[in-house]
């Protein structure tokens, strides 16, 4: 517990406060970096949806903006939240082979107060039980509240409190097709982004230990 205690401060005063970036993604040149830091359009194989490839530059476009604020850039974590509750709009881009995965996502109660499962607006704010829009930097899992949860650093000004609004990525079990079938639409969380059960090991697997969670509205332009 120290050691997570320890770790977390140190998260805080030296990710949390100092590698806050500018939003936002969309004022940059087609060209973009990848891991390898060539400028190069992402991979993207022939069978990718042009909505894939916008998850895949805006990943890519992302993860040259923050550098080496991030660890690890094979693959980066967009959550779009343009689209509603009942679509899968958490993506893993995997920049090396252009393969996009994509999995159901539960926004903040504050972002969404009648419960539409739209999205309404972002939030930084402490109490606010809303969403927060920018760049993440995921961290190690660790037990709460919720079980097994990933720690985010906020990196923008947008999102900067997310350490302290304990603002994770976490299971829950009001993500998943069973909500879809009886409600049209996933519970909302207190900010946090919420997955089903099964699609979270994934998340543990795939996203969580020093790489990119970026979100933000991609799909309305």
């Amino acid at each position: 517990m120290n050691s997570k205690l320890g770790r977390r401060h140190f998260l805080h005063g030296s990710l949390g406060a100092g590698l806050a970036l500018t939003l936002p993604a969309r004022a940059f040149a087609a060209e973009v970096t990848t891991t390898f830091g060539l400028l190069t359009t992402p991979a993207v194989p022939a069978a990718a949806t042009p909505y894939e490839r916008r998850i895949l530059e805006s990943a890519a476009l992302q993860a040259q903006r923050v550098g080496n604020a991030v660890w690890r850039k094979d693959i980066v974590g967009i959550a779009d939240f343009a689209l509603p509750s009942w679509k899968p709009r958490m993506h893993f881009a995997n920049l090396h082979d252009g393969t996009v995965r994509s999995f159901l996502l539960a926004h903040g109660r504050g972002s969404d107060p009648e419960h539409s499962g739209w999205l309404q607006s972002f939030s930084n704010l402490p109490g606010s039980y809303a969403t927060s829009r920018g760049a993440f930097l995921t961290c190690e899992w660790y037990k709460g509240k919720y079980g097994t949860s990933i720690r985010l650093v906020g990196l923008d000004p947008d999102n900067s409190l997310a350490l302290e609004r304990l603002i994770v990525i976490h299971p829950a079990w009001y993500v998943g097709e069973a909500m879809l079938d009886k409600y049209g639409k996933l519970g909302r969380s207190e900010g946090c982004f919420a997955m089903s059960d099964d699609n979270f090991k994934q998340a543990l697997w795939h996203l969580s230990g020093g790489r990119l969670l970026y979100a933000d509205r991609i799909g309305d332009g």
